[in-house]
């Protein structure tokens, strides 16, 4: 027996049904919009980073929700993992073009907001 929602096929060029727990798209969202989800992408937008530069790069990330957030962004396409057999092994991430695709309005948002609360810090 399956357990979970099932998945309808979409066909390629169909609107999806964003409103729906059933949406391929809004899984997607729910990872790239979670709590540390948005940061990761934003963190990978300039450069590949190893799994420490990562966590020291996203201030209040724990060890457990960083590789949690990477495993979804991964699952999702993302972001690329590549491993080098070394002791201990080095990860390194980075974003694939699904994932700069995804990631460019984040940053511009993110620079946008930033823009604006130096603007309105500046005039109070």
């Amino acid at each position: 027996m399956t357990e979970g929602l099932q998945r309808r096929r979409v066909e390629p060029g169909a609107r999806y049904e964003v409103f729906h727990t059933d949406c391929l798209a809004r899984t997607v969202v729910d990872h790239v919009t979670s709590r540390w989800g948005i940061w990761v992408l934003i963190s990978l937008r300039r450069n590949s980073l190893r799994f420490f530069e990562l966590r020291e790069s996203i201030q209040g990330i724990s060890e457990k929700m960083l590789a949690q957030t990477l495993r979804s962004l991964l699952d999702d396409g993302l972001i690329w993992r590549e491993v080098e057999p070394t002791t201990p092994p080095q990860v390194t991430y980075g974003l694939t073009e699904f994932g700069r695709d995804v990631g460019e309005p984040l940053s511009e948002l993110f620079d946008r907001i930033t823009r604006r609360l130096s603007e309105r810090d500046v005039a109070l």
